[in-house]
């Protein structure tokens, strides 16, 4: 028989535990440590959430690599055609995990109303294209239909629609300029099919999406030329392996570039959240463990008489020990309980309700978006209280400064 934990035991379950002089500090350990698993849920939650989410919009307009030619620059608009037959196209023979691989084609236009005007990169797209991203965040309408001999239907974001006040199904003047400046720029008409808001401002601004065979007919390209290819992966977290993998794969004029390679400032920013969540765990864990060193000691000081009648009848102070680090990890448990309880159930609400609303200008998201792991939960559980536990060890030697004499002599 564990007669330790059987004291223990017996000393949480007793009245005068829960009326003792300790109690209110014993409750405040308790809530330290529930408001640190809060805290330190949330933190994570919303770091995972915001990385998770702004990688998987970028790779929505990017693709998560991006085959152009050399002389592209750089640029969003497509200057020099390639050759649409690739070995690698429709697919990559000899690399595994890639999902889909899509050509496109980009193009600088002017969106033009009676009164108003609007920058747009016209972003040609052909009936490979995964449309399940811009599913996603689709407000009204519907994809464009290119699986027609030629369509006129084209993609708008929410913000677009606002700030020329236009609506579904409207049809649109837009003007391009030709490759040489002395040229007439060309006028088209397009349909309005669908309208998204991914909350990215930085492509809801100016992106367009419609037919490739429109930006080929502008640029006066064959059917066979494309700006570039767009590959889709079936995991994020290859996308450096990965992109490697296709550089070697692809012609020596084409160069392959990883979203993280085109946007890496952005990339860089969505890395400070890990560092700001290892501070916040640090710092809630630290919090945590103070507290319960605090209680630990009142524990031990309120029971120095019944640590002096334990070690009279022979108990060691091992054993004794034992009894109040029994203690104190049920308190531990107790608040990590709750913690875990209220914690998730914040993520929840955010998870299904989107209270919390951010400025997509500065978080590329209108929302505040969630995301834990079981694995995220047991590690920051198991840390937690491993972490506590090991801290109340030294604190514990207090015991054997207690002599039984004494403590019973004077209690």
């Amino acid at each position: 028989m564990n007669y330790e934990l059987f004291i223990a035991k017996r000393i949480i379950a007793g009245k005068k535990y829960k009326n003792s002089i300790s109690s209110p500090i014993i409750k405040i350990a308790i809530t330290a440590i529930a408001l640190g698993i809060i805290i330190m849920l949330i933190a994570v939650a919303t770091a995972a959430g915001l990385q998770t989410k702004i990688r998987d919009k970028m790779a929505g307009f990017k693709g998560h690599v991006q085959i152009v030619n050399y002389d592209n620059n750089n640029s969003d608009v497509s200057t020099t055609p390639i050759n649409k037959e690739q070995d690698f196209y429709p697919d990559f023979k000899n690399i595994d995990g890639i999902k889909n691989v899509q050509a496109f084609a980009s193009k600088f236009g002017i969106l033009r109303t009676d009164t108003d005007f609007e920058g747009i990169i016209f972003k040609g797209v052909s009936a490979d294209y995964d449309w399940s991203f811009m599913q996603e965040y689709l407000v009204a309408g519907k994809v464009p239909d290119l699986n027609q001999p030629r369509t006129k239907e084209i993609l708008l974001s929410q913000t677009i629609i606002n700030r020329l006040q236009l609506k579904l199904n409207d049809t649109i003047a837009a003007t391009f300029l030709k490759t040489t400046a002395s040229k007439i720029p060309s006028n088209r008409k397009y349909i309005i099919s669908g309208i998204y808001n991914s909350g990215f401002a930085q492509f809801d601004k100016n992106m367009m999406i419609g037919d490739i065979r429109e930006v080929q007919k502008l640029n006066r390209w064959t059917e066979n030329q494309v700006g570039g290819f767009e590959v889709i992966l079936d995991n994020f977290d290859d996308i450096e392996e990965k992109g490697e993998e296709i550089y070697k794969e692809i012609s020596l004029t084409l160069n392959a570039k990883t979203i993280l390679e085109s946007y890496p400032t952005v990339f860089d920013w969505i890395k400070l959240f890990d560092n700001n969540v290892w501070f916040i765990i640090g710092i809630m864990i630290l919090i945590a463990g103070i507290n319960m060193i605090t209680a630990l000691l009142v524990l031990i000081l309120e029971r120095v008489q019944m640590i002096g009648i334990l070690k009279a009848l022979g108990s060691n102070n091992s054993s004794i020990r034992k009894i109040f680090l029994y203690n104190a990890s049920y308190l531990i448990l107790k608040g990590m309980f709750w913690g875990n309880i209220i914690g998730l159930t914040i993520i929840g609400v955010q998870y299904f309700f989107k209270i919390i609303t951010l400025n997509p200008e500065t978080y590329y998201v209108a929302t505040m978006p969630v995301h834990i792991s079981i694995g995220a939960i047991l590690a920051l559980n198991i840390g937690t209280l491993v972490l506590c536990f090991l801290m109340l060890i030294i604190p514990s030697y207090i015991i054997t400064k207690i002599n039984p004499s004494k403590s019973i002599k004077f209690a």
